[in-house]
C-alpha cells in the first residue's frame, strides 16, 4: 500500500471515529445529567478523551509515513509511536481521574449523603452505545490491522476499552432499578469498575511503546531466523555483532559483520551482500534496511 493510501485511510477512518464518538458523547453526557447516573457521565468523559484520540491520529498520520529526509535518515515512523504513547498516557489520565471522582463519590455515601438513583434513561443509552461502540471498534481495529497502524490499532482498542467500560455502567444502572434506591451506591461502584477496565487498557496501549521508544531489537526468533539466512551462504565463514532496532512500530533495520575468505574480491563481496540483503528483506517484509560489514576471516 502507498503511503497516500495509507494516510486516506487513517484519515477516513479517524474522521468517521470522530464522529461517532461526538454523538455518544453528548447522548451520554445528557442521558446521564437527567437520568440521574454518575456513571454514565464518567462514561460520557472517556468517549470524549476518544474524541482528542481519534484527531490524534489524523494528525499524526500527515507526518509518520513521510518519507527519510536529510534531517532525519531514518524516516519519521517513531513519530507514530510517540502518538500511540500518547494516547495510552491520556487513556491512563482518564482512569485515574474517573476512580477518583467514583471513590470520593462512594465516601460522600459512606458519610452519609444521599444520592438520587438513576432513571430509565441512561439504561437504554447505555445500551446503544455499547452496540455503536462494538461496531465502531471492530471497523477500525480491521482498518488498523490491515495497514499495520500501532497508532490506528491502539486507537481501536482505546474504543475497545470504551465499549468495555459501558458494560458495568448499564449494569449497574440495570441493577439501581431493578433493586431500588437503596442501592443506588452501585452507581458509583460501576464507575470504579469502568475505570480499572480503562487502566488495564492504558497499559495495553503503552507497554509496547517501550520496546520501539528504548531502540529495542527485534524478537529472540527473529534474529535466529537471519542468522541462519546468513550462514546459508556458502561463501559465508561466519558472522558476528548481528543487531537490529525498530525503527518504529514494525520496521528494523539490521547491522551485522559477515566474515569471508580474505582473497574474495571487493566486487564478489559486493555481490554477495547484496545477495543476503535481498534474501533477509525477502523472509521479512519488516526490514527495510540492511547495513553488512565483510571481515576477512
Amino acid at each position: 500500500m502507498n503511503t497516500a493510501t495509507h494516510t486516506n485511510e487513517v484519515r477516513n477512518i479517524s474522521l468517521l471515529g470522530i464522529w461517532v464518538n461526538l454523538l455518544l458523547t453528548t447522548i451520554k453526557f445528557l442521558a446521564g445529567i437527567f437520568g440521574h447516573s454518575y456513571v454514565l457521565v464518567a462514561d460520557a468523559v472517556n468517549s470524549l478523551f476518544d474524541i482528542v484520540a481519534d484527531f490524534v491520529v489524523l494528525v499524526g498520520s500527515k507526518y509518520w509515513d513521510r518519507p527519510a529526509d536529510a534531517e532525519h535518515p531514518y524516516g519519521h515512523a517513531k513519530i507514530e509511536t510517540l502518538i500511540t504513547l500518547f494516547i495510552g498516557l491520556m487513556v491512563l489520565f482518564v482512569g485515574l481521574g474517573l476512580a477518583y471522582g467514583a471513590v470520593e463519590s462512594l465516601v460522600n455515601i459512606a458519610r452519609g449523603q444521599n444520592i438520587v438513583s438513576p432513571t430509565l434513561l441512561p439504561f437504554v443509552v447505555g445500551v446503544i452505545a455499547i452496540a455503536i461502540k462494538y461496531a465502531l471498534y471492530r471497523k477500525i481495529l480491521s482498518v488498523g490491522t490491515r495497514i499495520k497502524s500501532t497508532a490506528v490499532i491502539a486507537n481501536a482498542k482505546n474504543h475497545m476499552s470504551d465499549m468495555l467500560s459501558s458494560i458495568p455502567a448499564v449494569s449497574a444502572v440495570g441493577l439501581c432499578l431493578v433493586l431500588g434506591d437503596q442501592y443506588a451506591f452501585l452507581d458509583p461502584v460501576g464507575a470504579v469498575v469502568v475505570s480499572v477496565a480503562i487502566l488495564f487498557a492504558a497499559w495495553e496501549i503503552i507497554s509496547p511503546t517501550f520496546t520501539i521508544l528504548l531502540d529495542a531489537g527485534a524478537a529472540k526468533e527473529q534474529i535466529e531466523k537471519m542468522g541462519a539466512i546468513i550462514s546459508s551462504f556458502p561463501e559465508v565463514c561466519n558472522f558476528e555483532k548481528l543487531r537490529t532496532r525498530h525503527l518504529g512500530p514494525a520496521a528494523l533495520t539490521v547491522d551485522v559483520h559477515v566474515r569471508v575468505h580474505g582473497e574474495m574480491s571487493v566486487l564478489v563481496s559486493h555481490e554477495l551482500t547484496r545477495q543476503i540483503r535481498a534474501k533477509l528483506q525477502e523472509e521479512n517484509a519488516n526490514i527495510v534496511e540492511v547495513t553488512i560489514h565483510i571481515e576477512p576471516a
